[in-house]
């Protein structure tokens, strides 16, 4: 299994660079070995951000991940307020009826005749 190259900020801007400067895609691809989809997306992004783009090999992996994790995070705990709640009704509803049947009179018939 091929392990993907990383490129970094520097070399991705000097690609530009040469295309920029009149080479093809074709031709810069060739030189620095990398595909012609790559040098016309990285075009792209650095028109589009400026000195923005290409903030690192594997941030925006790393910060999409941090957020999928804590929209796990976020979720996880929605359940666990949501079952506390329940549980919390489910005592004040016990609650409620211990103090009413201890507090009124029994509604059933005495023994004693």
């Amino acid at each position: 299994m091929k392990s993907r190259r990383k490129f970094t900020k520097d070399f991705k801007q000097s690609a530009v660079g040469r295309l920029n400067s009149g080479q093809s895609v074709v031709e810069v691809a060739r030189a620095l070995e990398v595909h012609p989809s790559d040098l016309q997306r990285w075009r792209r992004e650095l028109q589009e951000h400026g000195e923005h783009a290409f903030l690192g090999v594997g941030k925006k992996r790393a910060e999409e991940s941090r957020v999928a994790e804590l929209e796990r995070k976020v979720g996880q705990q929605a359940m666990e307020i949501d079952f506390l709640k329940r549980a919390l009704q489910h005592v004040e509803e016990r609650r409620l009826l211990r103090a009413l049947n201890n507090g009124a009179p029994s509604m059933g018939r005495s023994k004693k005749k």
